[in-house]
C-alpha cells in the first residue's frame, strides 16, 4: 500500500493555513534562480492560488505537496508539474526551506515518496528534473535516487548577470 508517509517526514496537500510559509518561500530571492520566479508574489495572489489548489493533477497538470516533519511543521515543498498522462511523464521540483533542515535525509525521503506516488498512482513511466550545474546538493540527491543525467542544456538559465547550464535528469520506471 502506498503512503505519503516516511520515517521522518510526510507529504500532504497544501492548505490555506500554509499561506505565510508559501509567501515567505515564494518571495525568497535567493531561490528565484531555481524556481523561475521573476517578481514578488502578493498574499492576495497566493490566496487565489491556494483557493484553486483543490484541482486534481489531471486537471491542473501539477501538484504541490508540503513536506512536513514529525511535529507537523512545514519544512519544504515538492512539486509535480507538466504532468503528461498521455506520454506518462511528469516533472519534479523540490525545496527544503531552511539550511538547518538540509543534509538530513529529508529530500531523499520526500523524493522517494513522490516518485512512488508518480509511478504507482499516476502510472508515470518517467519522472524528470532540471538542475543547475552548480547545485551540487541537488545533483547528489537525484543521483543518489538513481536519476540519470541525460543531457546538459547549455546557457539555459540567465541569473545574476551570467548564463548557467542546466542538467536534465530522468528516472525511468522499469
Amino acid at each position: 500500500m502506498l503512503k505519503l508517509q516516511g520515517e521522518h517526514i510526510y507529504l500532504r496537500a497544501i492548505e490555506p493555513t500554509d499561506l505565510d510559509f508559501l509567501y515567505e518561500l515564494e518571495n525568497n530571492t535567493s531561490i528565484w534562480e531555481i524556481s523561475g520566479t521573476t517578481a514578488p508574489y502578493s498574499k492576495q495572489i497566493l490566496e487565489l492560488y491556494l483557493r484553486n489548489a483543490y484541482k486534481d493533477i489531471y486537471e491542473a497538470k501539477q501538484l504541490r505537496l508540503c513536506i512536513c516533519d514529525i511535529t507537523d511543521t512545514v519544512i519544504g515543498l515538492i512539486d509535480l508539474f507538466d504532468f503528461d498522462p498521455a506520454n506518462k511523464k511528469v516533472g519534479l521540483g523540490i525545496i527544503v526551506s531552511e539550511k538547518k533542515n538540509r543534509n538530513k535525509g529529508i529530500g531523499t525521503e520526500a523524493l522517494s515518496l513522490v516518485c512512488d506516488y508518480a509511478f504507482n498512482i499516476l502510472d508515470a513511466h518517467q519522472v524528470y528534473a532540471n538542475v543547475i550545474v552548480s547545485n551540487t546538493a541537488s545533483i547528489h540527491l537525484f543521483e543518489k535516487l538513481n536519476f540519470k543525467a541525460v543531457g546538459v542544456k547549455k546557457d539555459w538559465i540567465f541569473a545574476h548577470g551570467a548564463f548557467k547550464d542546466e542538467i536534465l535528469y530522468q528516472k525511468i520506471n522499469n
